[in-house]
């Protein structure tokens, strides 16, 4: 039998194996409600408060830092940060001291992460920021820790029970300080009064971006909607409609504003009626016809054409007409 053979678990310790797993997910839980706590007790709250304070009136950028699995956790905070209108970088320590502490300017502050507060890799950025009076601001779980005593204001993380049932691998302290980041990015967020439109700036492609597009990115637009009067016959629309190739025609009144719709529903309809098409396209039309502003989220649209049952809308401004949306457009810029 083969090494890797011999190790495999037995089938009948699977249920210990969800225990432990259970288990993990347990104390991981219990180290966020500790963080949860900490807001509540004053001293905890003013020092976050102060952070924020610092964090909104930087004029340069926040440099986040921290080593092992404190790094990988600012890499994310560095992140979230930066997509939810906070320019920050991540600094790597071991690369800090090989030129790029020339990164860090005076208009900057370094965040730094370290749950011992005592990685050797942080002392040049900690020497660098006290040299040039950088703001240093910390998260470390030791109040007595070189990071802790060097930093211009620490928070000081829960000290948690690790998952880990060595207590040695960071599991738990890397869980609360990735909460913390998120709790701090998203306060952040909302007090420069980030909205759906910023986000989208920052979110361009995939998915999120498709699900932030306004109406106005997708409609058509000029010559490109088609359009008649209300005195134009049913051939006249019929015609309109071929060349827009949109499925529908509004019918606006001489000022450009929307007063009806016309679709190929609507001329089957007409057709099988047998109707002159030398009549009035104002007959037959839908005088209702909806419509929606360019500011609309292009996902608030489709779900109204879903709920309507229709293909075509007409996108207006003060009920003047300003371009027409497909479903197929909406489908073809990925909109769920």
């Amino acid at each position: 039998m083969s090494t890797s053979a011999s190790k495999i678990v037995p089938f009948g310790s699977g249920g210990h194996i969800v225990e432990t797993a259970c288990r993990s997910l347990s104390i991981a839980a219990s180290g966020l409600q500790a963080l949860e706590a900490c807001f509540n007790e004053r001293d905890f709250a003013a020092t976050f408060l102060r952070l924020v304070g610092m964090l909104m009136n930087v004029r340069g950028r926040v440099i986040v830092t921290g080593i092992g699995k404190s790094g990988i956790v600012a890499r994310k905070m560095t992140a979230t940060l930066t997509s939810t209108g906070t320019p920050a970088i991540f600094l790597h320590p071991a690369d800090a001291g090989h030129g790029d502490l020339g990164m860090v300017t005076r208009d900057d502050v370094v965040l730094m992460l370290s749950h011992s507060g005592e990685s050797t890799e942080l002392g040049p950025i900690i020497q660098y920021c006290k040299r040039f009076a950088i703001p240093l601001l910390a998260m470390t779980a030791q109040p007595h820790s070189t990071v802790a005593m060097a930093a211009d204001i620490c928070v000081l993380m829960p000290d948690v029970q690790e998952a880990c049932p060595n207590a040695l691998a960071p599991t738990t302290s890397t869980t609360v300080q990735m909460a913390f980041g998120d709790a701090l990015a998203i306060s952040l967020m909302e007090m420069r009064g980030f909205s759906a439109d910023d986000f989208h700036k920052f979110h361009p492609n995939g998915r999120l971006g498709a699900q932030l597009l306004k109406v106005r990115e997708l409609m058509a637009t000029g010559e490109n909607v088609p359009t008649v009067r209300e005195d134009a016959t049913l051939l006249d629309a019929t015609i309109e409609m071929t060349r827009g190739r949109l499925g529908g025609t509004a019918i606006v009144d001489r000022s450009g504003s929307l007063i009806g719709a016309f679709t190929d529903g609507d001329l089957r309809r007409t057709v099988t009626g047998k109707q002159n098409l030398t009549e009035s396209v104002g007959r037959f039309m839908t005088t209702t016809p909806q419509s929606v502003t360019p500011d609309e989220l292009a996902t608030e649209a489709l779900h109204l054409m879903q709920e309507r049952n229709i293909m075509l809308l007409f996108v207006c401004e003060n009920g003047r007409l300003r371009g027409a949306l497909h479903m197929h457009d909406l489908l073809h810029a990925g909109i769920a």
